[in-house]
């Protein structure tokens, strides 16, 4: 027996794409979309490849629906599945748990949800598949949900459902911890799991253990190209898999040293001709780029001098080189000044002193845990925009604490 299924994840439809700004040109419409566009991709695929069934596990929605129009698209889109006879089995996660979303729709009858109450197993006999899972009832779920799974089916292809961090994933949150060893010695076939955008093959071979990452990249941290695994599997065995392109935005971060460019035509220049080669790898896609700018360049007061003309100069020269098929995102200025900081430091003076003492602090563990403290109880009181995903504030991404630090740094030596 063979059969092809795809393994997709992560779709959050309607969730819309977190630091694009606005701007005269910028594909506003297009960008809203994506989700959308990426799911009929998803669809388009699995008629093509002719799957026996198409696995979604966790985060379908990005939470509880604005209106009924986003039940309406998905069942628009999976009733075209089942016109071709092809099942949709889908898990709960954190941002679509039970608890979370209040609307819903019937649903077309190859749409199967496996329980948020204890484990499922559902079994495609004309396959020889049986596939286990269990979705979210919360948005917090901090057990381990393979404890209860159900034993291998003997003579049977199994499949377990599980949208988790497995032992831990950088900038995920801890849902539904377990252990790899444990996923491989459960005795199933393939591990379809769901949460982490990144695609990571965790084991291979007896059993295959895998992350196919979202289908479309939701900010400028999830960078390159995002899609779906597609798995073929003959004799009850995994036979290849395939990582399937299904964004239609793509993100880039483009980074540009400074440091041997004199002026802002230099930069511009060298941020266009690197930002060509992230266009040729979209391959039609719209590009949302992120420049940032750093090194020790005789530049660096016109770059901070200059922002808002540098953005759009940069803007203005995509979006007529490109036929506007680039988002500039945001343009970051990381620059110093040529002079050493060390010879700043060694004077004795107010500003030497400030820089002295943020060194210190950069370097010192606790005060910078302490910082991060009095940064957690500030979230309490001022609007969440100003923790989004991009920005310094957001300590989830390791790197943003150093940026702040550099940033700070710069402010004073300016």
């Amino acid at each position: 027996m063979s059969f092809k299924f795809i393994h997709s994840a992560d779709i959050h439809l309607d969730s819309p794409l977190r630091g694009l700004e606005r701007y005269e040109g910028a594909p506003v419409e297009y960008a809203r979309a994506a989700s959308r566009e990426a799911f009929v991709n998803l669809v388009n695929l699995c008629l093509q490849e002719e799957v026996g069934f198409v696995l979604i596990v966790g985060d379908l929605y990005d939470g509880d629906w604005r209106d009924y129009n986003t039940g309406l698209f998905f069942t628009s889109q999976v009733s075209r599945l089942n016109d071709a006879g092809i099942k949709v089995i889908f898990v709960r996660g954190n941002h679509d748990a039970a608890s979370q979303i209040t609307k819903s729709l019937r649903m077309p009858e190859n749409v199967i949800e496996l329980s948020t109450e204890r484990p499922e197993t559902i079994i495609f006999d004309e396959l020889g598949v049986a596939i286990h899972g269990q979705g979210f009832a919360t948005r917090n779920v901090t057990e381990d949900l393979t404890l209860k799974y159900p034993q291998p089916i003997r003579d049977l292809f199994n499949i377990g459902l599980l949208h988790t961090s497995v032992d831990g994933r950088q900038g995920h949150d801890p849902y539904a911890p377990c252990n790899l060893k444990d996923l491989i010695a459960k005795g199933y076939d393939y591990w379809a799991l769901g949460h982490v955008h990144t695609r990571e093959i965790l084991h291979d071979k007896g059993p295959w253990v895998v992350f196919p990452g979202n289908v479309q990249g939701r900010n400028v941290r999830e960078t390159g190209p995002k899609g779906c695994t597609l798995v073929m599997v003959s004799d009850g065995k995994v036979e290849r898999l395939e990582h399937r392109d299904l964004d239609v935005l793509r993100w880039s971060i483009c980074d540009i040293d400074a440091s041997k460019l004199t002026n802002l035509d230099d930069i511009v220049d060298t941020a266009i001709t690197m930002a060509s080669d992230d266009i040729d790898r979209s391959n039609g896609r719209l590009l949302a780029i992120r420049f940032q700018i750093h090194g020790a360049t005789e530049a660096n007061q016109a770059l901070r001098n200059n922002q808002v003309e540098l953005a759009n100069n940069l803007r203005s020269e995509l979006n007529s080189t490109s036929s506007g098929e680039v988002w500039v995102e945001k343009v970051q200025i990381r620059t110093r000044n040529k002079a050493s900081l060390s010879s700043i430091t060694t004077k004795y003076d107010p500003v030497s002193y400030l820089l002295q003492y943020l060194g210190n602090l950069n370097s010192n563990n606790e005060l910078k845990e302490t910082l991060e403290e009095e940064i957690t109880d500030l979230k309490r009181v001022v609007p969440v925009e100003l923790f989004a995903t991009d920005s310094m504030l957001n300590f989830d991404d390791e790197n943003n604490l150093q940026e702040l630090f550099d940033e700070v740094e710069q402010l004073v030596i300016n």
